[in-house]
């Protein structure tokens, strides 16, 4: 009986084995197809011969959404936003979350609050109000309205809810036995313990962030405007042959705009993936335990 358990304990780990093999390469497949195309020929790319392997190499759209001089401009307006708008959004969800996660006793209106913010996750007045408001409060050609436009993401406060609800009441109660107050009990014990929480939550915003590019065509009239997305976005869709020379339509004609797009995606992909590392380790489960005795 022994052996067969054993034998059945190492069919399991071969399958298991087998299983996470086939859903990396599920994962790493599409991003990589997307640099082969990227750095594929124009021929190539339409006759669809990339599949797996890049077929006349060149790097012909990445010199071209690169070689722009506001390339770097846009991505200079792009990490600012991210960083400015991450830390706006992680404070105002921080201090959303907490009161809204105590007890009726503790705050009589919680309910009320609560559904304000979900209807309004539910409906919205549209894009026209939205932006009358923006252009109303001067946050046109603004890093702050690239950063205030996205309000107040109800979803992550949820989330944020929901994880303060879970953690052990006695912890609250040790923290006022000491002579803490709300402030005290929020960023001594509440904000370490929901480092996940708070590691997910970045991770979601910081790739909101990067990635919108329609409020970058709303809020900005100026080129320098524009973040890094909605650079990209404008430069592909508006390739105008008429105020080229002929060396740059003969450029331009060996590009692909499935070559644009897919450099456009794994430029975009490029600082999730460097700043997912660094999150990766807080996303575990089982915070809190033991840190009640008795």
């Amino acid at each position: 009986m022994i052996e067969n358990k054993s034998l059945g304990s190492k069919i399991f780990d071969v399958v298991n084995v087998v299983v996470l093999i086939m859903i990396t390469l599920i994962c790493i497949l599409p991003v990589w197809y997307v640099l082969c195309v990227s750095v594929s020929s124009r021929e190539a790319v339409n006759a669809g011969q990339v599949a797996f392997w890049p077929v006349g190499f060149n790097l012909l759209s990445y010199k071209k959404i690169m070689g722009e001089g506001d390339f770097f401009g846009a991505f200079v307006v792009s990490v600012k936003r991210v960083i400015l708008g991450t830390a706006a959004s992680i404070f105002s969800i921080l201090l959303a979350a907490y009161p809204l996660s105590r007890t009726k006793k503790q705050f009589p209106k919680r309910d009320i609050f609560m559904w304000i913010l979900v209807f309004c996750m539910l409906f919205n007045g549209g894009t026209v109000p939205w932006y009358i408001a923006m252009k109303n409060y001067g946050l046109m050609d603004s890093i702050w309205g690239l950063v205030l436009g996205m309000g107040l993401q109800v979803f992550n406060v949820i989330l944020a809810v929901n994880f303060f609800k879970n953690l052990p009441v006695e912890l609250e109660e040790a923290c006022f036995v000491d002579g803490g107050g709300p402030w005290t009990n929020l960023l001594s014990l509440y904000i370490p313990l929901a480092k996940p929480m708070v590691a997910t939550i970045v991770l979601f915003t910081i790739v909101q962030y990067w990635n919108e590019f329609f409020q970058g065509m709303v809020l900005s009239t100026r080129q320098s405007s524009y973040p890094l997305q909605t650079y990209i976005q404008q430069m592909v869709v508006t390739l105008d042959y008429s105020t080229m020379n002929v060396d740059q339509i003969a450029q331009a004609m060996k590009l692909n705009n499935l070559s644009l797009d897919a450099a456009k995606i794994f430029i975009a992909m490029i600082p999730v993936l460097i700043v997912y590392p660094f999150l990766q380790k807080y996303f575990v489960s089982g915070i809190t335990l033991g840190s009640v005795k008795g």
